[in-house]
């Protein structure tokens, strides 16, 4: 059966960092480093979370929600990103599970939306996200921003 954790709330960190270096996104890689060198807050903010959607002790998605993401500096808060889903278990909106839960995460802190910058279109519309504006990223790259109202 499937469920959600929270990576810095497991014990068996180790294999969960594994796990996530087992994908074939150089993002995900770049997410790993960060974890395993204790600098996700430098870059995202303090109270990151990073949601992990698990099949027994198998990775099956994952995702952060964070105070920011790739476009900085903005008033906008909070992101949810790096958003990965592992081949075999694509197809089936389990993303979309896990970005709900980021959702109910964000809301019971009291946001009244969520973002999310990506080039992918047509992939979060089908989650309720709505095209916002453009914007630049940290590199200064083109990235589409994405708002979902949560009330």
């Amino acid at each position: 059966m499937m469920k959600v954790l929270q990576y810095f709330e497991v014990d068996n960190k180790e294999h969960w960092l594994n796990e996530i270096a087992k994908s074939n996104w150089d993002a995900a890689h770049y997410l790993h480093y960060l974890l395993k060198e204790n600098k996700l807050d430098e870059l995202v903010g303090e109270g990151a979370r990073v949601l992990l959607l698990v099949d027994g002790d198998r990775l099956v998605s994952f995702c952060t929600l964070a105070k920011y993401d790739d476009v900085q500096p903005t008033d906008l808060t909070p992101w949810v990103g790096w958003v990965y889903t592992f081949p075999e278990y694509r197809g089936n909106r389990l993303s979309g599970l896990l970005i709900s839960h980021a959702e109910e995460v964000a809301k019971s802190d009291g946001a009244k939306a969520v973002h999310i910058s990506t080039n992918h279109v047509g992939l979060y519309e089908k989650f309720g996200y709505e095209f916002f504006i453009n914007a630049k990223d940290v590199e200064g790259e083109d990235t589409r921003v994405y708002r979902k109202n949560l009330i």
